[in-house]
């Protein structure tokens, strides 16, 4: 197939329209020189053209991922009304079940239903003058049928945070950075998530949108797809690109946070997915990857800097140096009814802070 060509803007240069997304092994950093000259050469390539890639070589064995898999099939094959006793509206840190439709994007209706789950914390509510972003922090609802599913999640959260953290050390050094650049901001309690997401099939209006087109708002995403396409990543032209599921790798992506700390060096790439037709079943479960709630992310020291081509702004996305308040901007929007229910007299993000500015270096 030919590749088109489009400008980068920005930088007056071009970049080939992907096919696919670039495949990278991360157990490459555990070889010969040569072996991490090629591991930095991939990542950086994808991490400043399309934003995204497949990572394997990660070390998470198919037994673990099987056991996560049937851990969180099993919890949507609950019956509602078990599901509903760990509703996310109980739970002022934004924590529990989201029923389909009860999500949205871009303003707009998902079709998926959810679990949403973080770090097991005590709930820290905001004393006076703490910012409200502090009530992100908190303890998960576990539903009292599958008591395999908390060891299962949270060992997940533990084992791809490790991951993580290793893949933005080698990120960093592929772009000539010092490797432990943020590594205080992850110190202590980052706010790592995750999602066990189900599409249930097209909504009943027809409408195919399981989730609308964003981007993610902290470091770095891992997904983990089943057999079941839909994810699509948005084509520098604005077409979309389909992510076909890879057997045994993560889709890997970028936040906006590290778009902001390299000036746009780094991109995060706007994705959605497509409803599966009719009645088909898709699963998926992301992992998101920030640091600690009140993180100040600075921007990144890089030799490269001058190449950057400044960061995507969008009025009506302010970005905030400060991570709790992106993602309290990115809770409060996508469940409004959890917001209205416990946070209704709270300040809106932008009344609470100035947007992150560009790096300057």
């Amino acid at each position: 197939m030919t590749q088109q060509h489009t400008p980068i803007p920005g930088t007056g240069s071009t970049e080939a329209l992907p096919d696919a997304l670039p495949v990278i092994d991360l157990s490459l950093a555990d070889g010969s020189p040569e072996d991490r000259r090629r591991l930095h050469d991939g990542l950086r390539t994808a991490a400043t053209g399309v934003g995204f890639f497949q990572l394997v070589g990660h070390g998470v064995t198919p037994a673990e991922t099987a056991a996560l898999t049937a851990a969180m099939r099993a919890f949507f094959a609950l019956p509602d009304a078990d599901r509903l006793a760990v509703s996310n509206l109980n739970s002022p840190h934004y924590r529990g079940y989201t029923r389909t439709g009860d999500e949205r994007t871009g303003g707009s209706q998902d079709w998926r239903d959810q679990l949403d789950i973080g770090a097991e914390l005590p709930p820290h509510v905001p004393g006076t003058g703490e910012p409200p972003y502090w009530w992100l922090e908190g303890p998960n609802q576990w539903p009292a049928a599958l008591p395999g599913l908390r060891t299962a999640a949270l060992g997940w959260i533990d084992h791809l945070g490790d991951i993580a953290r290793r893949l933005l050390h080698e990120l960093l050094a592929a772009i000539g950075a010092r490797p432990d650049f943020y590594d205080e901001a992850f110190a202590g309690h980052p706010h790592l998530r995750l999602k066990l997401v189900r599409y249930p099939g097209t909504a009943p209006n027809g409408a195919g949108q399981g989730v609308g087109a964003h981007k993610d708002y902290g470091f770095i995403t891992l997904l983990l797809q089943d057999t079941v396409g839909g994810l699509q990543v948005e084509r520098p032209d604005g077409t979309f690109l389909d992510v076909p599921p890879l057997d045994g790798a993560f889709v890997v992506n970028l936040g906006e946070l590290l778009e902001v700390a390299t000036d746009g060096y780094l991109k995060a790439t706007s994705h959605r997915v497509v409803s599966p037709p009719g009645a088909r079943e898709r699963f998926s479960v992301p992992f998101f990857y920030n640091p600690r709630l009140d993180a100040h992310i600075e921007p990144l020291d890089f030799p490269l800097a001058h190449h950057a081509p400044g960061a995507t702004e969008d009025p009506e996305n302010p970005l905030f140096a400060d991570f709790g308040l992106n993602e309290w901007k990115g809770y409060t929007r996508a469940h409004p009814e959890v917001t209205r229910r416990h946070h209704a007299t709270l300040a809106e993000p932008a009344a609470l802070a100035a947007p992150a500015a560009p790096a300057a270096h």
